[in-house]
Parts: C-alpha cells; structure tokens; sequence
C-alpha cells in the first residue's frame, strides 16, 4: 500500500508549485492510475513520493518511507522514462549487472527475460531496441528484485494497441499478486480501460479520487463523431428529430464542419443525412472526455453533467433507446439529390433539442466488454470499469461505444481472466544474505559489459609500443623511461593516462547512463560501491602496468636486441614507483568523476596533478627554507619515533622516497583531496 501525505513541490521564483498538497492512497492488489494531462504534476508527484526531487512532504509504502528501507529496490520498481542503460550494453548483460547490485542471483536475469518475451532479443544491444522493447526491458528491470510496488510514469506513450494490452495485462497480474501498482498516465479512457482506481490531477493539485467505473460513468461518455461540409444543416436536424421523439440529444459544433452528438447512434445519425440529401464525410462512435474533475463530487447514484457548451436548454439524459450492434462502422452516405446551394436554416451554434425523462437513467457506463440492453434504473457503478477484459480494443477512433441501458441487476461476476500467455517471473524466496563482494560483483559486469575498456586498452599498448620504439631510435632516453614509454615531453605516459581514463569511465558512466539511479535520482554514494570502484580500477590500471612494460620489452628486444632490455639494479624501487604512478592516476580518475559528475572532469583532474600540482609541490619542498642538507625522505625517516626490527625501515625509506618525489606527492596529495570531496559531497547529499 502507498500513503502519500502533503507532497508539495519547491516552486520556482514568483511561480506556483507543480504540485501542491497532494494526498491520497494507492491500495494493494488494484491498479491505480495518476491521470493529468502535460503539466498537471503528475511526474512531479511520482518524483516526489519516490525522493528524487527535493520538496516536502512524504510516502510510505507499506508503512516506511522510501529512506528507512535498506534495499529500496527490493521494495518498489521503477520506471520513468527510456531504459538508463549503456546503448553498447547487451539486454542479458543488462540485466546481470543489475542482479549483481540489487543482491538477486544472476539466474534471475534469465527468468525476468523469459516472463517478459525478451528471450531471443537477450544479445541485443540497448541502443538497437524498439521503443515496445525498450518498454519490455524496462518492465523486467522493475521486475528484476521481485518488489512489491510498482511505480511507473506513462509507460504506454508511443506504444502500439498489441504492445499497450500486454503492458497493462503485466500490470493487473501484479496486482492480482496483492502487488500494489501506481502508473501514470494522459489520457482518461486508457486509465479507465486498465485501473481499478483513478486520482486525477489539474494544476498540481487533486481534483477527482474515484473507482474506476464512477470515472467513467461521470468523465466519459459515449458519442457521435460527424464531419459533414453541412454540419450546422444536420445539427438542425437532428435537434427537430430529436425534439419529435421526445428523446434526449445534445449536438455540440466544436470548430469547422465537426460535430459530436450525445445521445444518439450512429446508425439514427446516418439515417437522418441519408433522408435529407447530406454528404457525411465521417461517421464513428467515439467516447467523450468530460475534462478534468467531471462528476468529482457526484455519488454512484446520479446522472453526471452534461458536456459543457454554449446552448441554454435544458440539460439532457441519458438515451432510452435499445443498444444498436456494437460492430457498427463508419460509414459515409451518397447524395441521391443534387445538393441545394444554401442551407434554408443556417445555424450557427450548437443546438440540443432536449426533453428529459420523467425518471431518466443513470449515464450509461462507456466502453463496456459486454453491453447489454436492460432495464432502468440499475447502478452503474456495480458493473465492471470499462474495457477489463484484455480482448477489447484499444483503438479509440474505431471503437464502438453506443449509450446503453443498465442491466437490471448488478454484475457480480470477477472480471475476465488474464490471457494465459501473461505471467509475471517467479517470486524470489529466499534472499541471499549481503556480502562485500556484491558491489565489486557489479563493478566487474559493469567494466567489462561493454567494449570502451577493451578499446582503451589497446590503444595504450599500441600507443605505447609505438612510441617506445621511436624513443629507441631516436636516442638519449633513460631505459626506466623507455620502458614506460614516457617521453620527456610528456606529462605522464599512455598508460597512466589509460588508466586515469578507464577510472573516469568507472563513475562517469554512472551518470550519464545512471543504472543505479532509477529509484534514487542520482548515483548512490556508498562507501561500499567506492571501494569496489577503486578495487577495480587499481587491478585494471596494474595489469595495463604490466602489460605496457611486458609490450614494449617485447618489441624492443624483437627490433634492437637485448642491450635495451637488461634489468636495472634497483629495478624493485622502479616497479613500485611506476605502479604507484598508474594505480594513483585510476584512483584519481576514479574520485573525480564521482565529485564532478563526469568523465571530461576525471581525465582533466589526472591530467592537472603533472601540470598543476606537481610545479605547486615542487616550489613548497624545494623552496627556501631553514632546512638542513638531508633529503626530504631522510628527514621523515628521522622523525619516526620507532624503529621497524629485522630492517623493515628500509622498505619504509623507499616509500618515504616515493612520496618525496614531486610526482608520487603531488599524487598522493591530490587523491588525498579528492577523496575528501567526495566524502563531503556523499555526506551532504545524506543531508538533503
């Protein structure tokens, strides 16, 4: 069960709040639609109750809100917008990556894929989707914890008739479940085909709280869609006619030569322009939205109002004819007379020739699977909401909706049963307990899901091979350098600049194809996903350490022998430095792409430690100063109060001399700070 309390948006400068005080109540196992049109507040409102928007207010879902619970994915599906996912991602690969962070096996991403028809499109990649696949996979990806409640903003739009019955039959065999479903949506008949229960909103704020078949009893109504060069003539008309059978029918002229009767048939409709000689270029059952807020206070028991326009009479009533055939057709009568010139009764506003029932009927419920005629006088709030059963149709132009009668007594029958080719993914039973390796899990399918690590990787050993080579040739380079294929020249070498870009690419992905982010807004900031970030990004950074040097030995010895190859003496010293360096470029990468949110400003922070920091560190430490003639490393070594036994200080001293040197310092310093930025940005964002 949903519970959404006062959520009141933060309205900008002199403009009022999107949404304003909104309250209500989504109950579980029914569906439940937030009907508004663009602007109404509704995708505000979800933002709102599931915290990824700042304003006040809050949501319980089943009785804790959003904040309190440990795995919010466990507990609501999410789907707001296209899929958040990488385009060059895989639809299994997907799917794994996110059982790996919600904690759910990985056998799971298969069962989820089968449940929702995915299967032979599971090596596909996200990018090649259809917008009904892409609306699949976002579906199984809300599916993929196994939650209890689903949330969902307009997961129809731009969808097909076929791809918007299986979603919305996915949506009631949840809530069948005891599942609680909150979907919005804009347009009213939709909401009134596949809700339970409908709450619509106007101007942020809530104007109807209704069961879905008093929406549709007091909203929406049945009518006569009528295009005709003569409309105003046919108006006429049909008002005479109406008036001469003592029936109810109301004709509105909404613009140009179109007409909306309510009241009557399409059958009476044709019949009156075929006996009076009138072209009909259109002639098709519609259901007429009444707006928003139509009926909101009425009970079960009355007659909704009539549609709003510019005619006095009186108001009409419901049409006590018998139900014509539902498979009527639009249809289009020649003209057996030549067509007069002028109309002798030329009407230019809407007419209603209106005479009401003594005792009128109840407006007849719209879209019914099954109309019947029957008696008056019945409830139409006892039969079922309007288009339940999965096999109506769901083109609106070409339904046909003709006002009916009542039946006599009220439908107690459940409605249609689901097709058998919808069924939901298993229920997870039994949770795996949380570990430290889930994240890590996550980071490791994230990286190697798609194919930018790989690429970056080969351009490094490329690039460095490469250029090893033409340092060889050209001479005057120190063999640690030529190693590392790191030209004087440069600021830090290819490979530490690859993995400076792949620690980037760890967070900056993150946030610009936010996976992790659907049901919290942003991407979380746990110090568990940042340990897996940087875990991973060092091994990362430490094999393409490896794998430079191994390439670029390899080359040398094939192209000068083995003279450029020989092993250094304090070749110990030089390894650990040079994997200091990559490692500290990956972390550096890594910590500001989280703070800054992007890949750009993790690879121009790797890039300002050479520039910027290493000439600022150089000036502090080689400035003057009051100092004696020892080195930096040894002073530090000197002021250590205690003295590691069986020489252990000697392993001391060569990290003490690392961090001496500009470049290790200015590393160490900038990690330092970065990683004190983001500790600062995840604990103001826990404030918020």
């Amino acid at each position: 069960m949903i519970q959404a309390i006062g959520l009141t948006s933060i309205p900008r400068k002199e403009q009022p709040p999107a949404v304003d005080n909104v309250s209500f109540e989504a109950h579980a196992g029914r569906v439940t639609a937030l009907l508004g049109a663009p602007g109404a507040g509704k995708t505000t409102a979800l933002r709102l109750m599931l915290e990824l928007q700042r304003g006040r207010g809050i949501t319980y879902f089943r009785g804790r809100p959003l904040h309190r619970i440990a795995h919010p994915a466990h507990e609501v599906g999410v789907l707001l917008g296209d899929v958040p996912g990488h385009p060059a991602r895989s639809v299994r690969g997907h799917l794994r990556m996110l059982c790996a962070a919600s904690g759910v096996p990985a056998r799971r991403a298969d069962e989820v894929l089968e449940a929702v028809g995915l299967v032979s499109l599971r090596d596909e990649r996200l990018g090649t989707l259809s917008r009904g696949m892409d609306r699949r996979l976002g579906l199984a990806c809300a599916l993929l914890p196994d939650p209890h409640t689903l949330v969902l903003d307009d997961p129809a739009r731009g969808l097909a008739v076929a791809e918007r019955r299986w979603l919305y039959d996915m949506l009631r065999e949840h809530a069948a479940q005891g599942g609680t479903v909150l979907c919005g949506t804009a347009d009213p008949k939709e909401a009134a085909r596949f809700a339970d229960h409908v709450i619509t909103l106007d101007g942020g704020r809530i104007v109807a709280d209704q069961r879905a078949a008093d929406f549709a009893r007091t909203r929406l109504r049945p009518r006569v869609a009528v295009r005709s060069p003569h409309a105003a003539r046919l108006s006429v008309l049909l008002a005479q006619q109406a008036r001469s059978t003592q029936r109810s029918v109301e004709v509105v002229r909404e613009g140009g030569n179109r007409l909306c009767v309510y009241g009557s048939t399409c059958a009476e409709v044709g019949e009156t322009a075929f006996r009076h000689g009138i072209v009909v270029h259109q002639l098709a059952d519609e259901i007429g939205d009444m707006g928003p807020g139509a009926g909101a206070d009425a009970q079960p028991q009355q007659a909704p109002e009539s549609r709003p326009s510019a005619e006095t009479g009186p108001q009409p009533g419901p049409n006590p004819e018998p139900e014509p055939e539902p498979e009527a057709e639009p249809e289009s009568e020649p003209n057996p007379e030549p067509e007069p010139n002028s109309d002798p009764n030329p009407c230019p506003e809407p007419e209603a020739a209106a005479t009401p029932d003594p005792d009128p009927d109840p407006d007849p419920e719209p879209e019914t699977a099954t109309p019947a005629p029957a008696s008056p006088g019945a409830d139409p709030a006892a039969s079922i909401p309007p288009e339940s059963s999965p096999d109506a149709p769901d083109d609106d132009a070409s339904q046909a909706a003709p006002p009916q009668q009542q039946p006599t007594t009220p439908r107690t029958t459940p409605p249609a049963p689901r097709p058998a080719t919808v069924t939901l993914p298993p229920p997870i039973l039994v949770r795996p307990a949380p570990t430290p390796l889930r994240p890590v899990r996550y980071e490791i399918r994230r990286a190697a899901g798609v194919a930018t690590g790989y690429i970056v990787g080969a351009c490094v050993l490329a690039v460095s091979a490469l250029t090893a080579v033409l340092l060889a040739r050209i001479g005057h380079t120190p063999q640690p350098r030529l190693l590392a294929a790191w030209p004087v020249e440069l600021p830090l070498p290819p490979a530490a600049l690859g993995a400076g870009l792949l620690g980037a690419l760890a967070f900056g992905d993150e946030f610009r194809h936010p996976a992790l982010a659907a049901d919290r807004g942003t991407v979380p900031r746990r110090l568990g996903l940042l340990t897996a970030k940087l875990f991973v990004a060092s091994l990362t950074a430490l094999a393409l350490a490896v794998l430079t040097v191994g390439c670029t030995a390899e080359l040398l010895y094939l192209v000068y022998g083995g003279e450029l190859v020989a092993l250094p003496a304090d070749w110990p010293a030089l390894t650990a430095g040079w994997l200091a360096l990559v490692t500290g470029c990956a972390w550096a990468g890594v910590l500001a792409a989280g703070v800054f949110r992007s890949t750009t400003a993790g690879l121009a922070a790797v890039v300002a430690v050479p520039l910027l920091v290493v000439p600022a560190v150089h000036k502090i430490t080689e400035g003057p100063s009051l100092r004696g003639p020892r080195p930096f490393a040894g002073r530090l070594a000197d002021g250590l109060p205690l003295r590691r036994p069986f020489g252990g200080e000697q392993h001391l001293e060569a990290l003490l001399r690392l961090l001496a040197q500009p470049v290790g310092g200015a590393m160490a310093l900038s990690v330092l700070a970065l990683l004190c930025a983001y500790a600062f940005t995840g604990l103001r964002s826990r404030v918020r």
